[in-house]
Parts: structure tokens; sequence; C-alpha cells
């Protein structure tokens, strides 16, 4: 059964004359009833009977048509979405980032995308995640694009650095370490640190550091997001170290700069390599790197 003997089906089924149905397919007689004789051989029925010169639907033929008919309609649907989606003035791009670009980097960058293309009709989907989450989420096809930290190793994807974030230490309000303007991380030690989880890029970076200087963070409490962070902070749970991030402003919170070892986070726009983008994602990919200008 396919779809074109179905088409031919339910134009012979509205205009009930073999010529006239031929005609308007563009398609000869034979070739018409041969298709209905297909549908009927494979299905074991007849479907039409003959009156006069006309023909008509069988009981049978005119449930199997309410079936047919709400099958080519799905499909259609499917034709019109996919081609939305991939056409040069259209589509949804599936985007996926890190919580740091969540508040500014990410709505920021769409923003300047969509003002520019204000004649396109492109949509987004927005998603925070760890960048664990988000090379799971290109590997699966969930993300088109994914925002976050480099992962050594992933041969698949490409990385292509968009962003630098600084990493500083974040105290509450009036902490006795807020007299300063930078510390070294070691005079942290003493201290109480909430840290992001092992799933999040940032905390291998952050262990790396104190592994450079031979010490370990005390650490109180693990979370997921850099709010979650400040907020734990700004309430006196303990100190951390996190990017520099615009957010930070909302806090009850003072910022200190990492005097040694100094380290600047890179952030990178990930894509699955030889894989196929349609127009609207590799507009957008082009848009970013165009805009971003890190080297």
């Amino acid at each position: 059964m396919n779809l074109n003997h179905l088409q031919y089906f339910v134009k012979l089924a509205y205009l009930e004359h073999y010529t006239k149905a031929a005609k308007d397919l563009s398609i000869t007689q034979p070739s018409l009833s041969h298709a209905i004789s297909s549908l009927e051989e494979e299905l074991g029925t007849k479907l039409f009977e003959k009156q006069g010169r006309n023909v008509s639907l069988t009981k049978y033929g005119k449930i199997f048509l309410k079936y047919v008919e709400k099958s080519l309609e799905y499909l259609q649907e499917g034709v019109d979405k996919t081609k939305a989606l991939t056409c040069a003035t259209s589509g949804l791009i599936d985007l996926g980032y890190i919580y740091t670009l969540e508040a500014d980097f990410m709505p920021n960058m769409v923003r300047k995308f969509l003002d520019e293309n204000k004649d396109k009709n492109f949509g987004f989907t927005f998603s925070s995640n760890n960048t664990k989450s988000i090379i799971e989420g290109l590997k699966n096809e969930k993300y088109d694009l994914g925002f976050c930290s480099k992962v050594e190793n992933e041969t698949s994807i490409d990385f292509i650095k968009v962003k630098q974030e600084e990493l500083v230490i974040i105290v509450p309000k009036n902490h006795e370490l807020s007299k300063y303007n930078e510390i070294d991380l070691i005079e942290t030690i003493s201290y109480n640190h909430i840290v992001f989880t092992k799933s999040s890029g940032l905390r291998q970076v952050i262990d790396n550091l104190f592994r450079q200087i031979g010490k370990k963070q005390n650490i109180s409490y693990e979370v997921e997001n850099d709010s979650s962070m400040a907020g734990l902070v700004a309430q006196g749970f303990g100190i951390a170290i996190m990017p520099n991030i615009p957010f930070l402003k909302y806090f009850d919170v003072d910022i200190i700069k990492l005097k040694s070892p100094a380290y600047t986070r890179n952030i990178y726009m990930a894509k699955l390599k030889n894989k196929y983008l349609p127009p609207a994602v590799e507009k957008f990919s082009k848009f970013v790197i165009k805009n971003c200008n890190v080297k």
C-alpha cells in the first residue's frame, strides 16, 4: 500500500468517476484502475461499486476513507511542520546552556539575533543544565547547539570559544574577608566552602586549583547552579568560588578577586561534527561566532 494509491483512492471517492479522477490526478485511467484494484486486493474487499457510469463507495470503502483521510491529513501536518522548521526563513532552534549564561548572555544573544532577523519567523527553546547533560543532549539531538565548558576527548563535538568568565570568591556581606579586594586561594582554606556538584564542568576546574596549592577545600554544601550558590552564600552558609556573572549584584554578597592561582574560564558553543544543521540553526551559529569574537 503506497501513498499515491491512497491519494488516488480519496480522489476517486470524492469524484465518483474514473475518467474525471484520472484527469484531476494527471494519470491514465488504467493506472487509476490498477491502483484501486491493488488496494482492494490488499484489503481483501471491494471499495467501490458501479452506479451507471459512476462509482460509489461500498460500506467498507466508506469506513476505509475515514482512516485514509485522517492519515493523509496527519502526514501533511508532518510535511508542513518539517518544511517550516527547516526552511531559510523560519525554524525552531533548541538551545542548551550552562546556568551562568541563563540570566544575561543567552537572552541577550537571542534578542540581538531576533532583532536582526525581524523579517524571519525563528523560534527558540531554552534549557539550562550542567555541561555533562548538555553534551548528552547534543548527542541524542535534544539540543541543536550547546553552550558549556569544553570536554576533553569528545571527538564527535566541535567546541568554539564564545565567552570568558573570571573566577572570583564570594562571601556574605560584612564577612571578615570582605575587607580584601583580592586574595590568594590558600587564604580561603579555613572557611566552609559551597561547591558545585561533580556533574558541573566547573567542579573539576576548581578542584584542580586547590590541587595546585596542595590543599583541599572544606566542603559544607554542594549545589547544581550558580543562583543557589549565591543564595546560600548570602545567607551565611559558607563562601564560594564561582564565575563573576552579572546577577551577583542582586545578592547580599561581596565579590573578591582571586589573585592566585588566577584562572579565566572559557565558555564554548558546542555542536556535533558532520551533522546536518537546518538553516535557522546554521544562521544562529554563525551569528554567535560573529558577535562574540573571542580568541
